[in-house]
């Protein structure tokens, strides 16, 4: 049975979410379907513009993506200090960027004069929005479905484009995030779609390769922030340039034709992180298949799965095994 999506989520433990949606239909319908013939691709932009734009919108940012064939990766970041700070003209703007909103919060936004009990009813449809903002099934089902309406409109049929369901994992450590974005990155030349990282089309490390060239970081991602420390800036707790260049060595492990080993003195990241070569190759190539739940060190899988009252910790061997 499928755990409710409020039993997953702790912020309290982590801020950070692995997300997967996968199309229903036998047609590989994000990409080329070998059956017919006929090509999808364009659809994989679809899905990288709408991720981007919700990014925008929400209190939740994007830490890697990568669009595939058949389904998609995403690691996001839940801001939820950032909505709480927002004020409540500042949240319904964002909402309505989405949606039409209420009559009470077109009349708002118009400077409408409002009486005590409509008052109270606009304070308690914005405290509800505020709240969406920061929900990672909120963010996925606004995305899913726009790409859904768009591919049946296509196609010109109805019924599911994704399954039911996305699945999420908590992110409980550095380690996690790490070997987690790496894996996201390194999708497309795992599935033989790239052979670089920079030429792996709609996904985050190609958007963050380009800018990096002019010493950039791209404004639609969160950034890299640096090593972890006491007064830490909002961002990922990674240097952009050990992280690019250890997702490069990576890659080149992949291929068939290079030896699998990453040298430690290349490295300083995994040293960091306390993750040995031979682990990260099974983490960025297996992580799917190893951890179902959330990941993370004993220690903190432990914490989450108090908080959340969860009593079976499904993959704690694997965590043990690869991260600990």
């Amino acid at each position: 049975m499928a755990i409710a999506r409020k039993r997953q989520v702790s912020l309290t433990d982590t801020k950070y979410y692995h997300c997967i949606s996968r199309c229903v239909r036998r047609a590989y319908l994000c990409g080329e379907d070998t059956f017919t013939g006929k090509s999808y691709e364009h659809r994989r932009q679809w899905v990288e513009d709408k991720l981007l734009a919700l990014g925008k919108v929400f209190c939740i940012d994007v830490c890697a993506y990568a669009v595939m064939s058949n389904h998609t990766h995403v690691v996001l970041f839940v801001d939820d200090k950032k909505a709480q700070r927002l004020s409540d003209k500042a949240v319904i703007i964002r909402w309505h960027k989405l949606f039409k909103g209420t009559l009470l919060t077109q009349k708002y936004l118009q400077g409408d004069k409002l009486d005590k009990a409509q008052q109270l009813f606009l304070n308690q449809t914005t405290e509800q929005y505020r709240i969406r903002l920061a929900d990672i099934s909120w963010f996925m089902r606004i995305l899913n479905e726009d790409i859904a309406r768009k591919a049946n409109r296509e196609d010109k049929c109805t019924g599911r484009f994704w399954e039911g369901r996305f699945k999420s994992q908590a992110l409980l450590d550095e380690a996690a995030l790490g070997a987690c974005m790496a894996y996201v990155d390194l999708n497309p030349i795992r599935a033989k779609m790239a052979t670089t990282p920079e030429e792996s089309n709609h996904t985050s490390i190609q958007k963050r390769i380009h800018l990096a060239k002019e010493g950039k970081q791209p404004k639609a991602l969160i950034r890299f922030a640096g090593s972890p420390r006491k007064h830490m800036p909002k961002g990922l707790p990674f240097e952009l340039t050990s992280y690019l260049e250890l997702v490069e060595l990576t890659g080149r492990c992949m291929r068939e034709d290079k030896r699998g080993l990453i040298e430690h003195h290349h490295l300083p990241i995994l040293e960091r992180l306390n993750i040995t070569p031979e682990n990260w190759l099974t983490l960025t190539t297996q992580f799917s298949k190893v951890f179902k739940g959330a990941v993370g060190r004993p220690n903190s899988l432990t914490g989450y799965c108090e908080h959340l009252a969860i009593k079976r910790r499904i993959s704690v061997s694997n965590c043990e095994r690869l991260l600990a």
